[in-house]
């Protein structure tokens, strides 16, 4: 009589183990909710532009920008997640560019930071940029004086710092309702899943990407006036990246599920 022999350790990510339970990353889908707050405005077309891959172009409004501060919560279907907020809970900052895919809109995130490192790794397996940062932003209150009031004008303030230097600040008055979402947060992101060649016959993995996402959500919109400094503590690129026109600010809470991607 032959037995087989073991399968090895598995799981959905590293680490792996025995029974998988020890994968710093469970499988999709995941549920989303959160607070965000949004600038739009305008970087030079050119830079935006080498920050595209070739099958991407920059569409009917080249150089449209978005910086988003998030708040967010999330969790797999079996909600475990939520019973340890240290895990389900996280803030992030993107910068994202418009662009477009054969006349598809889409939008492509060529920086971004999270303060968690669950996120962080998820980002990577989806082809998000993400890395370690310090966001803060605004929290609305429904009672006293120390916060806006959800659904009401104000004020909402958002920061990130890397490495103890400020990197991002902006300022959003939201003054009046709008019932259509902000341009780039209502179109599909696009990825690139980037893993460099560790043996050294085999060729990096490179793969154009985007996010199939189901139950999206949007409470009440808000915008007004808004203030966005990029500040030059990274590198020359992150720098191209700043405002040539600051556009309108919005506020709103936002869900989604993130079932998987799709290859473009």
């Amino acid at each position: 009589m032959t037995t087989s022999a073991p399968a090895g350790p598995v799981g959905y990510s590293l680490p792996l183990s025995p029974s998988g339970d020890a994968a710093m990353i469970t499988p999709p889908p995941w549920h989303f909710a959160g607070d965000v707050v949004m600038v739009d405005y305008r970087v030079d077309p050119g830079v935006a532009r080498r920050f595209l891959p070739p099958e991407l172009d920059l569409g009917a409004d080249p150089g449209r920008a978005a910086a988003v501060f998030a708040d967010w919560q999330w969790c797999s279907d079996s909600g475990a997640e939520l019973a340890e907020p240290a895990r389900c809970q996280f803030t992030e900052f993107l910068i994202l560019l418009g662009c477009e895919y054969r006349g598809k809109p889409l939008a492509r995130c060529p920086y971004a930071w999270v303060d968690s490192p669950v996120p962080m790794v998820r980002g990577w397996v989806q082809g998000m940029p993400k890395q370690f940062g310090e966001i803060h932003q605004t929290r609305p209150r429904t009672v006293g004086r120390a916060g806006p009031r959800p659904g009401s004008p104000g004020r909402y303030d958002g920061t990130l710092s890397v490495h103890g230097k400020r990197v991002a600040e902006a300022t959003v008055h939201p003054a009046r309702r709008v019932e259509d979402p902000p341009a780039l947060h209502a179109v599909p992101l696009v990825h690139t899943r980037y893993f460099p060649g560790w043996v050294a016959s085999q060729p990096p993995v490179s793969q154009l990407v985007t996010s199939e996402v189901t139950d999206v959500e949007f409470g009440e919109i808000w915008t007004g006036a808004a203030n966005l400094t990029l500040f030059d503590t990274l590198d020359g690129d992150f720098a191209g990246l700043a405002p040539l026109e600051i556009g309108a600010g919005h506020v709103f809470s936002y869900a989604e599920t993130l079932l998987g991607g799709q290859a473009l």
